[in-house]
């Protein structure tokens, strides 16, 4: 399965590069990350809570960054396996400065296999595009957070959440 698209972030690519690699703050963005720890390979351990339609469960796996070119481009590749099956993919990302916004370019293969790609290719599109769609809604948050903190000297750390994260979809 294919994903890919364009998003638009209110943000320098400096501070969005540090951002979409710190796994402190990917894992508040990535909806259903419960857990993503740096490993001495230079990969990160994940635990992801994630589902399509009934189909839901916990996944154990890896992310692991490559092509790194700070701070325009870099290659994810995931791992994953649990209950409802696996997944593995891989991806990359690019970034695009312009003026103060930055411009994600993403591409990337997905496979998924087990009890969830049996709920068909479109829920199973569908469900990544809403994902993708509220990372980037989260990482524009965090940006937005550190953005104001340089201005007052005080940050907050923006509040996440499936909710959350979909009205500031809407609101873009």
């Amino acid at each position: 399965m294919k994903v890919e698209g364009v998003q638009t972030i209110k943000a320098q690519r400096d501070l969005l590069y540090r951002l979409m690699i710190n796994p402190e703050i990917l894992q508040r963005c990535v909806p259903g990350c419960q857990s993503l720890e740096a490993t001495e390979d230079g990969s990160y351990k994940m635990i992801l809570k994630a589902g399509v339609g009934s189909i839901k469960g916990v996944f154990n796996g890896s992310i692991k960054l490559d092509e790194n070119r700070e701070p325009e481009h870099y290659k994810m590749i995931v791992d994953a396996k649990g209950s409802p099956g696996f997944l593995k993919g891989e991806g990359s990302i690019d970034l695009i400065e312009q003026d103060a916004e930055t411009l994600v370019n993403y591409a990337g293969d997905v496979n998924v296999g087990g009890t969830i790609a049996g709920v068909g290719q479109r829920m199973v599109q569908s469900t990544a595009k809403m994902m993708v769609g509220q990372f980037f809604a989260a990482i524009e948050a965090e940006a937005l957070a550190i953005a104001q903190a340089e201005e007052s000297g005080e940050y907050t750390q923006p509040k996440q959440g499936f909710i959350r994260n979909t009205i500031r979809q809407i609101k873009k």
